[in-house]
């Protein structure tokens, strides 16, 4: 399995690795969503506006997330997360994921390593590429 992803221009003026995917809503539908794919996050986080639209009902009380901002509020949600491979088929992955409450606490959701640690995860920006890897897909590094 191949999931592709890309060098998104952010709103801020930063260009980041992203991953798309789609997260299950409360009522059932799908919605799309861009991820940061961020290899120094242990855990994946939706932004607060990503809660606010999936609808979902809070599982745990806050809880405190830390990051280089320092420490803000969050919640925890049960959902899927559906990626769609090169081939155009699609995964499901069932996750409970932590969630900020505070709308300036994150610009955009974050893909963590609770999700990447299933793949081989390239992010070449030289290179231009942003990839999950499993299965049949390999990777070799050469030097040229």
């Amino acid at each position: 399995m191949r999931f592709d992803g890309s060098w998104l221009l952010c709103p801020d003026g930063i260009v980041r690795p992203t991953v798309k995917g789609e997260l299950r809503c409360g009522d059932g539908a799908w919605v799309p969503l861009s991820f940061q794919v961020d290899t120094g996050a242990d855990r994946t986080v939706l932004d607060a506006g990503t809660l606010s639209v999936l609808g979902l009902q809070s599982l745990q009380p806050t809880e405190m997330l830390g990051g280089v901002g320092g420490r803000v509020d969050s919640v925890q949600v049960e959902t899927q997360l559906r990626l769609k491979t090169t081939d155009k088929t699609t995964i499901l992955i069932n996750a409970r994921f932590a969630a900020f409450t505070d709308p300036n606490a994150l610009d955009m959701s974050v893909l963590g390593r609770d999700i990447t640690n299933l793949f081989a995860l390239i992010v070449d920006r030289p290179g231009g590429l942003v990839c999950l890897l499993a299965k049949q897909h390999r990777y070799v590094i050469q030097t040229v």
